[in-house]
């Protein structure tokens, strides 16, 4: 019953675009939209202008507040869900203390907001008022380290993503600038976040974006350069991580160039996700379940440039991928096995950066 009453819920998906000059954007702000649970289809209800590149999303834990930062800037903003229509309202807006914030994340609570400033290597933790809105920030962390050997894509740290892991102890912040992954714990009273360890990659790989199993002690990394995948044991006292493997993320016929781009778990644990850019694909691979190592199962087209980012629906019945190049969200139906599968269900958007979906 409570599974029928929960399907019976609207379900909206919050997506996020580029919209300027400089990034090529054909963006217009946040759309928002209805979801069909049976087809995957999505049915436009309202348009949130007057945004400059709302490249990433995040929702708090209660589902009734929506937070985005902005690329090539220097803000976040905060809205307020409407949860009977999904519309949006627009809350207040903070500075996060740095150049182009590319990611951010929410602590257990939903009381802390904190953010990765790619341009100027460091993180912001801005406190949540009760009204959802956002309290300025007191200190920056900053994110030092050695830099990579790539001259053009590592000339700074460039902190890419800001993840809580499941336990909710550490939000982890690969740094595509100088190969290396960085564990943070937050000090709630001090209001920062402090390095609680930290693993090198292999130079160049330029680590992106990371996800964690749902129960093992394992986390995979999407590394952007190199185009591979490392699998690592993670030390769930100490926030270090070991790694395992690595793995390529496109087929090993390609001999193109391509960049990895996003990557998710499977909540059941069996299956990895990733996008490439330039293959334009999504690889799934199978979790062997007794080492946590990687194997690949499948590469689906995802009939458009750039697939810079790709979310499940809340069931994971569906895989929605954004592709910022071709201005278009292509679906997926996600089969028992974790193989995808064509459906018909797409949306024309200009340059999509971010999908989030509605709690369920």
């Amino acid at each position: 019953m409570k599974d029928r009453k929960r399907d019976a819920r609207p379900l909206f998906a919050y997506v996020g675009s580029y919209t300027t000059p400089e990034r090529n954007g054909r963006g217009n702000g946040i759309n928002v939209y209805r979801v069909d649970r049976r087809t995957g289809a999505f049915r436009h209800i309202q348009h949130l202008g007057d945004l400059e590149n709302p490249s990433f999303l995040a929702m708090d834990p209660s589902g009734r507040f929506l937070y985005s930062v902005h690329g090539d800037r220097s803000e976040a903003t905060a809205f307020h869900i409407d949860q009977s229509t999904g519309h949006l309202g627009l809350l207040n807006r903070q500075s996060t203390g740095g150049y182009n914030p590319v990611h951010l994340a929410l602590d257990t609570t939903g009381s802390f907001l904190v953010v990765a400033n790619y341009g100027s290597d460091s993180l912001a933790v801005l406190p949540v008022r009760m009204d959802g809105g956002l309290a300025p920030y007191r200190t920056l962390t900053p994110v030092t380290g050695t830099l990579g050997p790539h001259r053009v894509q590592q000339r700074n740290m460039a902190p890419h993503h800001i993840p809580l892991d499941r336990q909710g102890r550490f939000f982890y912040v690969p740094c595509k600038g100088s190969d290396s992954i960085v564990a943070y714990r937050l000090d709630e009273k001090c209001r920062m976040l402090v390095e609680a360890a930290r693993v090198a990659a292999r130079p160049s790989a330029a680590p992106r974006h990371i996800d964690f199993h749902p129960r093992k002690a394992l986390a995979y990394v999407i590394n952007e350069l190199d185009s591979t995948i490392t699998t690592y044991r993670q030390d769930r006292r100490s926030g270090k991580l070991t790694p395992l493997q690595i793995t390529p993320s496109t087929p090993p016929d390609f001999t193109g160039y391509s960049t990895g781009a996003e990557i998710w778990l499977d909540r059941g644990g069996r299956n990895v996700y990733v996008s490439n850019r330039g293959h334009d694909s999504i690889g799934v691979f199978a979790i062997d379940p007794d080492t946590g190592a990687l194997a690949p199962k499948q590469w689906v087209p995802t009939k458009g440039g750039t697939p810079r980012f790709f979310a499940f629906d809340p069931t994971q019945r569906f895989l929605y991928i954004a592709n910022q190049g071709g201005h278009s969200i292509v679906t997926y139906r996600v089969g028992r096995d974790g193989r995808l599968a064509p459906s018909p269900a797409r949306v024309k958007v200009g340059s999509p950066a971010c999908i989030v979906f509605s709690r369920p």
